[in-house]
């Protein structure tokens, strides 16, 4: 485990022992930061398309142009 891990992890346990109103009160805070609210939409989209299946780049930005035209 990294340093980095065992710091989410350490931070993920602390977080879970505060009372669900505090855990609230964090959740508020990291609603309202744009940065961190973005950031976390997209780590939601990302876990929800994991198993969907890959294709090239090429094949994917041709379907792009293909969306585009008249």
């Amino acid at each position: 485990m990294t340093t980095e891990q065992a710091t989410a992890n350490v931070f993920l346990t602390a977080f879970r022992a505060l009372p669900r109103r505090v855990q609230d009160e964090v959740f508020v805070h990291i609603v309202q930061d744009e940065s961190l609210r973005e950031d976390l939409i997209d780590l939601a989209i990302t876990e929800s398309r994991l198993k969907e299946p890959t294709r090239p780049l090429k094949q994917f930005l041709s379907s792009l142009k293909t969306k585009r035209a008249p």
